[in-house]
């Protein structure tokens, strides 16, 4: 079940990556991919739609970092979220 999740987001991410900028509509494409994936995987609907809304929020307001581009911010940003989904810290 996890390799799938994984694979199902690895995906999402692959779509990200050469953007030199992303622009909301990226995100909210990649979002749904994970959506997808999460829900795929038997996430709780109301727990997906709650990290998505994490996910978006800080994406969208957050400053990109000089060390990262736009996609990796993104990626940054679903990693972390991912690890409070799962009870745990991120791996920073």
């Amino acid at each position: 079940m996890f390799e799938d999740l994984s694979q199902n987001i690895q995906e999402a991410f692959r779509k990200l990556r050469g953007h030199g900028k992303l622009t909301e509509k990226d995100v909210d494409k990649a979002l749904k991919d994970v959506r997808m994936a999460l829900l795929a995987a038997d996430v709780n609907y109301k727990i997906v739609r709650q990290f998505e809304k994490n996910v978006k929020a800080r994406a969208v307001d957050t400053e990109i970092l000089s060390k990262l581009t736009p996609a990796q911010s993104v990626i940054k940003i679903v990693d972390e979220e991912l690890a409070v989904l799962m009870g745990g810290k991120a791996a920073l």
